[in-house]
């Protein structure tokens, strides 16, 4: 549970955001709705990682109003109301009571009384800010909301004027963490780091993509995770060549290079890492020629990051070393410097080189600001993952080289200096083939 003294400058700090854009504003904020797998069963229940952020609730049927009207600002929640019965069936909640007590709100209501309470809220406030367009279910309860207050304009009471998004306010928070959210990352990454670890000591010539990935999210519960920070990717042989996959189901064969895409979720943090070593142990020339050449782009892009460097100059890094790379080995023909400006490694690199990383593994925050990249700050947090993926029906490369996939991902910190990668698994060919030789 997030502590009260972190949920009150969090706070705190969107109210002097909503001040010094509109001071007589409110803001909404509802929880994620549960969601039915099938029939009367529903999927594990995920908080709304804004909602979460800013009231610690973790569950449904809630919805959060901050205004900044005085000093120190205004809290109110609705939440779902104590329930012995239910409780019996689905566990404790926290109640109204609770809240107060718990996620240090200034007031609190259990949901039954939100269309009663929510009219006076309003009243008065010139602006609402909320995620516009998020979910049709919150567009209509604030345009009800709006309707109701303005039918009070004739007693003399001031309805809100306009709507406003909460994302350009909050995001921009999230973007940059705290020393907890810092900790809270530190330990996603520790699970992460063991259950990769763990993978590539025990991996063997005709194991299932499945079975591995069994021991991966053992290893995540068991360590303490919530759940995986996104669906795994586990990928043999010429799988590692479609980005997303997301099958799991294959037989690793002797000669595979193996690419896992796979992180935890620990306390609404993610990690992500992607590691890719061969299965049997042993990197055949071509798989060392291509992954040394990934490995060599990743380390010049992380070399690159500190304070005050563009975003998009790791990603420029990368392009350059590959490109490079590939020329020189012959799967690229032409001056790298023209190939660039013409795109052509986008043949076989076809993503960008990272995204910003915290409680979405794909997390908030803009990557420019007034149509320029923006500039790394310390403790932004994202991952920087070069690939490589030369499709097995690639006929323009010898056939050596087709069906091998390669990517490296790893997640790193912004400090006051230069950089600090989290996640640190064994990714140099010789820590790689020593690794899994010990357990052979």
């Amino acid at each position: 549970m997030v502590p009260q003294v972190e949920l009150k400058a969090r706070r705190q700090q969107l109210f002097q955001r909503m001040k010094q854009c509109h001071k007589n504003s409110v803001a909404i904020l509802f929880a994620a709705p549960e969601v039915r797998r099938n029939r009367d069963v529903f999927y594990p229940y995920r908080q709304d990682s804004d909602f979460y952020y800013l009231s610690g609730l973790d569950e449904p049927e809630s919805v959060m109003v901050l205004i900044p009207e005085r000093v120190g600002g205004k809290v109110v929640l609705f939440c779902r109301g104590k329930d012995p019965e239910k409780e019996q069936w689905e566990g404790v909640r926290l109640g109204p009571i609770g809240a107060r007590r718990t996620l240090g709100v200034d007031d609190s209501y259990p949901m039954s009384e939100l269309e009663k309470v929510m009219p006076s809220l309003l009243e008065g406030k010139e602006y609402i800010y909320y995620s516009l367009a998020d979910e049709s279910f919150k567009d209509a309860h604030i345009l009800a909301w709006v309707a109701g207050a303005k039918k009070k304009v004739r007693t003399g009471v001031g309805s809100p004027m306009g709507l406003l998004s909460l994302d350009s306010l909050l995001h921009e928070m999230r973007l940059i963490k705290s020393p907890y959210e810092i900790k809270m990352m530190r330990y996603a990454a520790f699970i992460a780091v063991a259950a990769h670890f763990n993978a590539m000591k025990s991996v063997r010539v005709g194991l299932m993509e499945y079975e591995v990935e069994a021991n991966i999210l053992r290893d995540f519960i068991s360590l303490g995770a919530s759940s995986p920070a996104y669906g795994s990717i586990v990928a043999g042989g010429a799988n590692a060549c479609i980005l997303h996959y997301r099958n799991n189901n294959q037989k690793l064969k002797n000669g595979d290079l193996l690419l896992i895409d796979a992180g935890a979720e620990y306390q609404y943090y993610a990690s992500d890492i992607t590691r890719t070593f061969p299965v049997n142990g042993r990197f055949s020339p071509e798989q060392k020629a291509l992954y040394q050449l990934v490995l060599q782009a990743q380390k010049a892009a992380i070399k690159v990051i500190k304070p005050g460097v563009s975003w998009n100059k790791p990603h420029e890094k990368t392009v350059q070393v590959l490109t490079a790379g590939l020329v020189k080995l012959g799967l690229l023909k032409g001056n790298p410097k023209e190939l660039i400006k013409k795109g052509a490694y986008r043949r076989f690199y076809m993503h960008r080189t990272g995204h910003w990383l915290g409680m979405d593994v794909h997390d908030v925050g803009e990557y420019k600001v007034n149509a320029e990249w923006r500039t790394f700050e310390p403790n932004m947090v994202f991952t920087v993952e070069p690939g490589l993926y030369i499709s097995p029906n690639e006929t323009s490369v010898a056939a050596k080289w087709r069906g091998i996939g390669i990517r490296i991902e790893d997640d790193v910190l912004v400090t006051q200096t230069g950089s600090e990668v989290l996640t640190l698994v064994p990714k140099e060919v010789s820590e790689i083939e020593r690794l899994i030789a010990s357990d052979s």
